[in-house]
């Protein structure tokens, strides 16, 4: 008896070693697959193509392997002791996990992947529409598979004696974060995207360019739009104008008396630069979609934003637009052409204006021939896919049933809801300059100790202006609030909003160190306290939030407003509150 333990004990012992090298092996052929992904795409689209074949194959192959060599009676046996088998349970489940994984998700995404992007649908739209509404199934299933391993190994034992098991444990779920985003977002575009790119009928878009550099809820105020139809997949933008043809709008739209009592009765969904206020994306795109049919009569399909850092982002899978006076428009200076040059180069209003729908104009053409150029189109649907990730292009649509589907993703810029922990600063300019272009957010959530009532946490928002006190243009710097007290150019004043998570309530705020009162209302079940605040050029402001929140072992989300300068976003290491 003891010889057969010894043996049994002796053959877990290699097959454990053996198991680990699979997954090993698993785990680089998988990081070869996610930088072919990541790559551009050059002339030798095939070979990146084979080379993505054969890493999905060998990452199957080893994980099979891995999971043939945890499997038998011994390894049952082992994994069902009492404490000494929770490691070995966990090495069971993870080899058997990235079996499923790479077999019944990564596989067949990687299948439907190929040619989707790469060449143009059999009626010359810039997307097969038809061969997209064919995958779809698959792309379900991959979805569901990937749902239910990420259960699996959630199921699994997170603190065993043996640490390696845990971290083993630990970088398979997060790989599968990651990749069950992929499949999600996959299996949802295979249902929304035929539908909303025409190919059921001839579909309307508002398309609203942002301007960050002077901030709104959602990003930045919204400036010019065009008119986009979608039609088999086939895109066109017409109707370019500015917001002075949309100052004042009269479209009806009824966001609840807790919208009003936090942005006011009226102004927000009848004064065309303050309706974008709130970061709830689906809010603007209703109030604009009413405003479009206030002043034309005309419905649209769906609103979609975009800002100038999206811009670049494309523009650098696209290759540089030109305008009529020969001046480029590239990824390298669409940012600051049009957030800060321009104010300096026009200093008549109207011809800024000009400028901008010649940006605009100029840059959705370069895009849209982008995309009927083969050479160019598999790169621009990816950087467009990770400006929708950053939320930098947002997406509302007016059907329903597509709309449920996109306000579950970053591009749908909706506030998350339910129990999960948010940590969401978000600014307001309340000046009326264009100053947020030299704007710098930092945000520290920093969590402290449990409670009864919770779970203390200390919020520290820093706020920069970097704006130089002189040498910028009067409407750059004008102050259309015309405070009461004493400015010099270049000073600036924000709402600042912490919107927290649900259930937080606030014990104490200081400003720069002192004591001070912030006004408080609530969106969509999250806590808003929001301060009036002064920015003056070259200063930082410091603010400090003391809240106490409801114990959870969740990280909270992040809000990440999209602005010239991105929030830099630190969440502590926290432990997890007894119940």
């Amino acid at each position: 008896m003891a010889g057969l333990l010894l043996a049994g004990a002796g053959w877990i012992a290699v097959t454990c070693v053996l198991a680990r090298n699979e997954l090993l092996a698993a785990q680089q052929s998988l990081e070869t697959l996610r930088g072919q992904a990541a790559a551009r795409p050059a002339a030798g689209a095939a070979a990146q193509k084979r080379t993505a074949e054969a890493a999905v194959r060998s990452a199957a192959a080893h994980a099979a392997r891995a999971h043939h060599l945890t499997t038998g009676p011994a390894w049952f046996t082992a994994a069902h002791l009492p404490l000494l088998g929770e490691p070995l349970r966990t090495v069971r489940g993870i080899a058997e996990a990235s079996d499923r994984l790479t077999r019944d998700v990564v596989a067949p995404l990687a299948r439907t992947a190929a040619g989707l992007g790469a060449a143009a649908g059999d009626d010359g739209g810039h997307l097969d529409l038809a061969a997209l509404r064919r995958v779809a199934p698959q792309l379900e299933r991959a979805a569901h598979s990937a749902s239910g391993v990420r259960t699996e190994v959630d199921e699994l034992p997170r603190g065993t004696w043996l640490p390696a098991a845990d971290q083993a444990r630990a970088r398979l779920a997060e790989q599968l974060g990651v990749i069950g985003g992929v499949a999600d977002d996959a299996a949802m575009a295979a249902r929304v995207m035929p539908p909303m790119l025409g190919a059921e009928g001839p579909r309307r878009y508002l398309a609203v360019f942002e301007n960050t550099a002077e901030a709104r809820g959602t990003g930045g105020l919204p400036g010019a739009f065009a008119v986009v139809t979608a039609e088999r997949g086939r895109l066109h933008f017409e109707d370019f104008g500015n917001d002075t043809e949309l100052s004042d709008i009269n479209g009806e739209v009824d966001l609840g008396a807790e919208y009003e009592a936090l942005y006011g009765p009226s102004a927000p969904t009848s004064t065309w630069v303050n309706t974008n206020l709130s970061p709830h994306f689906p809010y603007a795109g209703r109030i604009w979609a009413a405003a479009w049919q206030g002043h034309t009569g005309e419905e649209v399909d769906g609103v979609f934003s975009l800002d100038p850092s999206a811009l670049s982002g494309l523009l650098a899978a696209s290759g540089s637009a030109r305008l009529a006076d020969g001046t480029a428009v590239t990824a390298a200076n669409v940012v600051d052409l049009t957030q800060r040059a321009s104010y300096a180069t026009y200093e008549n209003v109207p011809q800024r204006k000009a400028f901008f729908l010649d940006v605009a104009r100029a840059v959705a053409e370069r895009l849209l021939d982008a995309a009927d150029r083969p050479e160019h189109r598999q790169a621009l649907f990816a950087a467009l896919q990770r400006q929708l990730k950053e939320g930098r292009v947002k997406v509302w649509s007016a059907h329903p049933g597509e709309q449920r589907e996109l306000r579950k993703h970053p591009f749908g810029g909706a506030l998350p809801e339910g129990p999960a922990p948010l940590a969401g600063l978000v600014v307001n300019n309340a000046a009326g300059t264009k100053l947020d272009y030299y704007l710098d957010r930092r945000l520290v959530w920093s969590p402290g100790r449990c409670t009864d009532a919770g779970r203390e946490v200390a919020v520290t928002v820093r706020l920069t202006n970097r704006a130089p006190d002189s040498g910028l243009p009067s409407y750059v710097t004008q102050r259309v609030d015309k405070p009461p007290y004493r400015t010099q150019p270049g000073d600036n004043r924000l709402l600042v909003s912490y919107f927290a998570s649900g259930g937080t309530s606030l014990t104490k705020a200081t400003l720069d160190g002192r004591p001070t009162q912030l006004n408080q209302a609530a969106e969509r079940g999250h806590p808003v306290y929001t301060l009036d605040l002064e920015l003056p050029a070259r200063t930082t402001r410091t603010l400090v939030l003391h809240l106490l929140e409801r114990a959870t072992d969740r990280a909270p989300t992040v809000l990440r407003q999209p602005l010239v300068r991105p929030l830099r976003a630190t969440v502590l290491p926290y432990g997890v509150c007894d119940a």
